[in-house]
């Protein structure tokens, strides 16, 4: 099956076309630093043909949620260390996810800093988990251009800290909602400088990235995730067909290593504007190879291969279950469900408890 197939993936080979999905998994210290539990974590799934991490924070201000991981200390690029060396000990390959999450945070979380956005423009109809609960979310502060400036560099920086942190590329977290993703949204950015209005300057913020990014780490090492169907967070494109094809041909002109792209479900009666075969819809403008997510099967994740529109698919919960499921795939047997209680935890149940096949 394609799916067990190897594939040429920049400047790797991969050994097959299962990707492990970026999940936040909130087991980091309070100082962003991951453990051994976490390394154990990805030895375990290093039999996917890529793992990308959780999603890791740029910067202090980058950080939304509790007890999620960083690589913008010594100490925390250190924790990273073990686990890229572990992972390549088992013959594995990784890619750190280096996250913003914008206005998806709260003081409570942020050391009592407010949110940063596009535009002060708070999310509406959702909570935010902190250390005291769910909140509702604060009116972020609008960003400086000198500010927007500095966090592209952030994301510069944190890709060259990464690569020090043995990682074999970066994907820019740039899709539901955070904040690469809040400066492509009309929804979430009203400017009317250089990095809003126009669709041009909506995408500036993510190009600028990614060329940042490709400068700094070289070429066949960067990839990027987009969500240009997903709602979540407060996100509305209301030209999303004109604005991703002039963003799919600005990421065309760089070296990247792969497109992510979430095909997440929508109301089409209520977003007609949205494409409604996303996949392909980008398999048709990118010179980038696809990795198809959002909650794809063994056979639908084949049939997607099958298509020629994708050349990987990314499994999430699967992987979290299951952290032999290549293994799993190649003999077509049963898989472990997985515990949504204990996805967020913090403890090692739910972690690296999951059994492998025969143990």
């Amino acid at each position: 099956m394609k799916l067990l197939s190897p594939f040429h993936l920049g400047i790797d080979i991969l050994k097959n076309r299962i990707v492990m999905a970026p999940m936040t998994r909130s087991r980091a210290n309070k100082e962003g630093e991951v453990g051994a539990s976490t390394v154990l974590y990805y030895t375990q799934r290093a039999s996917a043909g890529l793992i990308i991490s959780e999603a890791i924070n740029i910067s202090k201000q980058a950080t939304g949620s509790p007890l999620t991981p960083g690589i913008y200390t010594q100490s925390q690029i250190q924790a990273w260390k073990k686990v890229t060396q572990a992972v390549h000990d088992n013959g594995g390959k990784i890619y750190a996810q280096l996250w913003h999450t914008g206005r998806v945070g709260h003081s409570l979380v942020k050391h009592g800093d407010i949110p940063v956005a596009p535009s002060a423009i708070g999310i509406q109809g959702q909570k935010h988990f902190t250390f005291d609960g769910p909140k509702d979310y604060e009116t972020p502060l609008e960003l400086t251009v000198q500010q927007i400036k500095d966090i592209i560099q952030d994301y510069k920086q944190a890709a060259i800290h990464a690569i020090e942190a043995g990682f074999d590329g970066i994907e820019l977290h740039a899709a539901f909602g955070y904040l690469p993703n809040q400066f492509l949204a009309e929804s979430s950015n009203q400017r009317t400088d250089e990095y809003g209005g126009s669709i041009e300057n909506r995408n500036r913020f993510v190009v600028e990235i990614m060329e940042e990014i490709v400068s700094a780490i070289g070429e066949g090492k960067a990839a990027i995730r987009l969500s240009p169907t997903s709602t979540y967070n407060n996100i509305i494109h209301q030209q999303p067909i004109e604005q991703f094809t002039a963003l799919t041909n600005s990421l065309n002109a760089l070296s990247l290593s792969y497109l992510h792209i979430m095909n997440v479900p929508y109301n089409i009666e209520q977003f007609p504007q949205y494409p409604q075969h996303i996949i392909e819809f980008f398999a048709n403008l990118s010179k980038h190879p696809i990795i198809a997510n959002c909650g794809y099967t063994r056979e639908t994740g084949e049939a997607e291969l099958v298509k020629g529109h994708a050349e990987m698919i990314s499994y999430g919960t699967l992987f979290i279950a299951n952290p032999d499921l290549p293994k799993r795939f190649e003999l077509n047997t049963e898989l472990n469900e997985v515990d949504k209680t204990t996805m967020y935890s913090g403890q090692d149940k739910g972690y690296i408890d999951y059994p492998f096949l025969h143990n």
